[in-house]
This record gives C-alpha cells, sequence and structure tokens, in this order.
C-alpha cells in the first residue's frame, strides 16, 4: 500500500483528499502545516506528498525545500489557489513533480498523483538497473589477486576517463567484455548505456545498420527510420567485440566514423556528430592481420590507441583456487544449496591447462555444483571437462578400406553436433572447438545443422 502525506491548513481539504485517496487504496496521513509535515518525515516514509502552497508557520516551498534535504525520492504534488509563474518556478527547481490549481477536479487529481508515482518508481528501478549493471562491471566482480592482474586493475582505473579508443586483446575466456563494463562503469560515461554488439555475428548489411542505424525504406525491411547504436549510446560506450571479423568495407566505414566522430543512417544523406567511446576487442592477433593484408593498418591504429592485454589463466594459475571459490558461491548461492570444496579439489583445478581459460573453468564448476547433492562434496570426478570417449573413436582401417573423406566428414559433424548439445550458443561452441564462429558457421552450412 502507497503511502501519501496531505499538508494543508484547511480543514476541508484534508478531510476531502483523505476519503478521496483514502477509497482509491492509498494510505492517507495529514499534516496542517510544512513544520508537522518535516517533523514527520523525519520518522516515516512516504511515497508522495501532495501540499498547499500558502500554510502558516511553514509554507510549502519551504517544507519542500526542507523535504528534499531529507528525501530526494518521494514524489511532491504542490497546490496554489494563487498560481504565479515566480511560484511554479521556484517549486520545479526545488523537486516538485506537478503543480495544480485550487480549485482542482479530483479525477484530474487521482490522474496526476498515479502519474507522479508510476514515474517516481519507474525513476527508482532505473537507478536501481544501473546500480546493478555497475556492480556486475565493476572491477570488484573481476577476480584475482595475481601481479598481472593487479597490474590490469590499475591500466582500467587510469584510463577509465578517457576519451580513446581501447582495444582490448586476449584468449576467448578470458573475460574482456568484463574488462569493457569495468572500464565503462568505474568512469564519468557510467550513467549512459554501454551497449555491446557481436562484429562476427551479423552479415555487414545488418552490421552497418545496427551502428549507424537506417532510414525508412532503405531496405527490405526498413519499416521505420531507426537510430543505431552510436545515436542510442549517446555519449556512453560501444563495445566492439570480434572486431576482427569486420569486412574491408565496414573497416573503412568505421575508420571514417572514428577519424570524423560522424556516422550517417543507412539511407540517408545527412550526417549526425557522435560522442561515443569505442572500445574493441579482439582474440585473434591483430598485427598479424595487417600484415596479412585481412585488416587495415589505419583502422588498427585507430582502434589500438590504448592497448590492453588480458592474461591467459594458464599465466595467472595463482587465481585458480580465488575464482573457483567465487564461482563456487556463485552457483551454489543461484540454486539454493551448499556444497563443500572437496578435499585436493583446489589443487587439481591448479594442474590443470584450462585452454578455454576462465570461462571454461566457470562452466566446469557450473556443472559441478549442478551435479552435487545440497550439502555435498564437490569431487574431482564432476570436473571432468574433457570430451567423452564416444566423441573421439578409434579405428584401425578396415581390409576392404574405406573412404577418408567420408569417414573424417562424419566424425567433424558428430563433434560438432556434440560441441552445440554442450554450449549454450554458437559462439561458446567454437571457442571449446579452438575455432572462430565464422569457421563453425561454415560447417554447420556443410553439415546441413543450421
Amino acid at each position: 500500500m502507497q503511502k501519501l502525506l496531505i499538508v494543508d491548513d484547511e480543514k476541508g481539504y484534508r478531510e476531502v483528499l483523505s476519503v478521496v485517496f483514502g477509497d482509491e487504496g492509498y494510505e492517507v496521513r495529514t499534516a496542517v502545516h510544512g513544520r508537522a509535515a518535516v517533523a514527520m518525515i523525519k520518522k516515516e516514509n512516504f511515497d508522495l506528498i501532495i501540499s498547499d502552497v500558502r500554510m502558516p508557520d511553514m509554507d510549502g516551498i519551504e517544507m519542500l525545500r526542507k523535504v528534499r534535504e531529507i528525501d530526494r525520492e518521494i514524489g511532491v504534488i504542490m497546490m496554489t489557489a494563487f498560481g504565479t509563474i515566480d511560484t511554479a518556478r521556484e517549486a520545479f527547481k526545488l523537486g516538485a513533480d506537478d503543480l495544480v490549481q485550487k480549485p482542482f477536479n479530483n479525477e484530474e487529481l487521482k490522474v496526476t498523483v498515479r502519474r507522479t508515482l508510476e514515474r517516481r518508481s519507474l525513476a527508482t528501478e532505473n537507478r536501481a538497473f544501473k546500480a546493478a549493471q555497475r556492480r556486475s562491471g565493476s572491477l570488484e566482480n573481476i577476480v584475482g589477486n595475481s601481479p598481472k592482474m593487479e597490474q590490469l586493475f590499475e591500466t582500467i582505473r587510469k584510463i577509465a576517463n578517457e576519451r580513446s579508443t581501447v582495444l582490448i586483446s586476449g584468449e576467448s575466456g578470458t573475460g574482456k567484455e568484463l574488462v569493457a563494463r569495468a572500464i565503462h562503469d568505474i568512469s564519468d560515461r557510467r550513467d549512459r548505456p554501454f551497449l555491446p554488439i557481436n562484429c562476427g555475428a551479423l552479415p555487414d548489411t545488418l552490421l552497418e545498420s545496427e551502428l549507424f542505424g537506417h532510414m525508412k525504406g532503405s531496405f527490405t525491411g526498413a519499416e521505420q527510420n531507426r537510430p543505431g547504436m552510436f545515436e542510442s549510446a549517446a555519449s556512453g560506450t560501444i563495445f566492439l567485440d570480434e572486431v576482427s571479423e569486420m569486412s574491408q568495407a565496414m573497416q573503412v566505414k568505421m575508420l571514417r566514423v572514428l577519424q570524423e566522430r560522424r556516422i550517417r543512417r543507412v539511407g540517408s544523406a545527412e550526417e549526425a556528430e557522435v560522442d561515443t567511446r569505442v572500445i574493441a576487442a579482439t582474440n585473434r592477433d591483430l598485427r598479424a592481420m595487417v600484415e596479412e593484408g585481412s585488416f587495415r593498418q589505419d583502422l588498427f591504429y585507430r582502434i589500438s590507441v590504448i592497448p590492453i592485454q588480458v592474461p591467459p589463466l594458464r599465466e595467472r594459475s595463482d587465481d585458480i583456487p580465488t575464482l573457483a571459490e567465487h564461482f563456487i558461491k556463485r552457483f551454489s548461492e543461484g540454486s539454493g544449496k551448499t556444497v563443500r570444496i572437496g578435499r585436493n579439489l583446489l589443487g587439481e583445478l591448479s594442474a590443470r591447462k584450462w585452454p578455454g581459460n576462465v570461462r571454461e573453468l566457470e562452466h566446469t564448476l557450473e556443472r559441478a555444483v549442478a551435479l552435487t547433492d545440497a550439502g555435498g562434496e564437490i569431487s574431482v570426478d564432476n570436473i571432468s571437462t574433457d570430451f567423452p570417449s564416444k566423441s573421439l573413436p578409434t579405428h584401425s582401417l578396415p581390409a576392404e578400406g574405406l573412404h577418408l573423406p567420408t569417414f573424417l566428414s562424419q566424425i567433424e559433424r558428430s563433434i560438432v553436433e556434440e560441441a552445440l548439445a554442450r554450449c549454450k550458443n554458437q559462439t561458446q561452441a567454437a571457442e571449446l572447438l579452438k575455432i572462430e564462429v565464422y569457421q563453425l558457421r561454415h560447417l554447420l552450412d556443410k553439415h546441413g545443422l543450421r
């Protein structure tokens, strides 16, 4: 039940509003002037105040000033029979949500109250959502205290508020997007959007539309004008994952945007200026791609103004016990059960190579927690990360021989199917198979697995 406070020195208004909003299902309290209202707000929580402006002892404007010192989230609607522009200006300056004229229509006031409460509730949820986003991308969520990770944290802190582009390099599963989110969420852009996109997941036409937007009728399916991510980010951050998979044509367009800080929607002749920070990531060697001609040198220099290298797990094995305890605690809480870490488990985890890096460790422990009974102990048997033996069959050559391409194709299809079954999406399956996403898609087409 939402709680309203009616503040008015006229008893008639207090009684009428108490009945009107009590019948609407609100809990209603009243105060005879601003000073009494401030005293009540210090002791009780209210969702909305409806207050007269002109009152003895402490008027509504002074009361509003005091209220905002105590609580900036509470909704406030001011009432006045002597409305002036100066009164309205002062009320809104101090954070009033609305100003209504006496005498008022009860039904219209009900709508105003409902709209104010909804707007306040939405704003509170939005702040909570942004706070949760900041927590999910903060440095606290990047687990590790090894020297290499401490160096990474220091770099993130130093460059967070820079406008320059950042290139995050590292093997698959090392947490490159987590680093990008941390950079955004401790920067002065934290209250603006963080918009990620996988450059290898979309064909050129869709990628260009997603990034730069399009105009109605510019291509089949473009039924209305639509802003792209550069416009939607609005002084925030765009994260270009797998930037190495951009085609040469898209590389040219991205280079121009980064140089000019201007974008042009697909199908438009007009340009718009943008102030959006770009953070890119890749698990490939872009310098080698530049040398072989598959990635533009000028774009490479433009996106790698600030390079960051995320170390693979094998180079920070000291962090594995801490990571393991972190993941086990998180998955245990998520499943609503408590599990114990078995003897020798952390040692076994630390001894493994983890080619899939932190993501592989995370998924392994998620499965281990799921397979362990409540109150039970995670054993070494629950952390197997190898393919089952049936996935890698061994065969001797039959006396009559065999058609090798067909035989190898059957094995290839079987392994791809199993990788897809084990993973949540194609990106994870490609990482498990140690290939790029575009190579996996080629295999899916080849074997009719789309």
